[in-house]
């Protein structure tokens, strides 16, 4: 049996940004579990913003048609048995490199349903207020839970936590051994 692919994709514009680093203890967990990670830093990718043409939903649609680093990902998402995405939470919902990612899933719909259908999600959000409500986190957790709910795929957890500066989140011992265990569960298939 081969092993499970993750796709890991990070939405923060800091390379070591506290979403960063919980993704990156998410992908810790799946590997030790047997799974195979690839990630991706969507801040230097060029994502282009969905432009409503709706060709990717043709009878015969090949898929998207915007020329972009978005086909670098297509085929990884259909391939992937797990998908975790990682964003800070900027100005009451998730980073804007996310959302574009987000909206361009939208080119995964067809007659029978979206590619991600059936595959295990994984959520990881960080956030400067205390508060994950006046922080707009609930933003963020609610449009994931909208959109994977919507398309069929399951998320098996949300790891989320508060941290202001980057690499702040390392000090959050049990938030970081909760996101170990996401990856784990993303593998394990629990």
């Amino acid at each position: 049996m081969s092993a499970k692919k993750v796709l890991v994709v990070m939405g923060s514009p800091r390379k070591n940004g506290n979403s960063v680093i919980l993704a990156k203890s998410v992908a810790k967990g799946a590997t030790a579990a047997g799974g195979e990670v690839e990630s991706f830093y969507l801040h230097q990718m060029n994502i282009k913003p969905c432009d409503a043409c709706d060709a990717c939903q043709g009878e015969n649609s090949q898929g998207c048609i915007i020329n972009d680093d978005m086909q670098i990902l297509y085929p990884k998402l259909r391939q992937a048995d797990a998908l975790v995405i990682a964003s800070p939470v900027y100005w009451f919902t998730v980073a804007a490199q996310t959302k574009l990612f987000l909206d361009r899933i939208y080119a995964l719909e067809g007659s029978s349903g979206n590619v991600l259908q059936g595959k295990r999600i994984g959520i990881v959000l960080t956030y400067g207020d205390s508060d994950p409500f006046n922080s707009g986190a609930v933003n963020a957790l609610r449009t994931f839970q909208d959109a994977f709910n919507y398309i069929g795929a399951p998320i098996v957890g949300m790891v989320y936590g508060s941290a202001l500066k980057a690499g702040d989140i390392k000090q959050n011992r049990d938030l970081m051994a909760k996101a170990r265990e996401l990856g784990r569960q993303l593998v394990a298939g629990e």
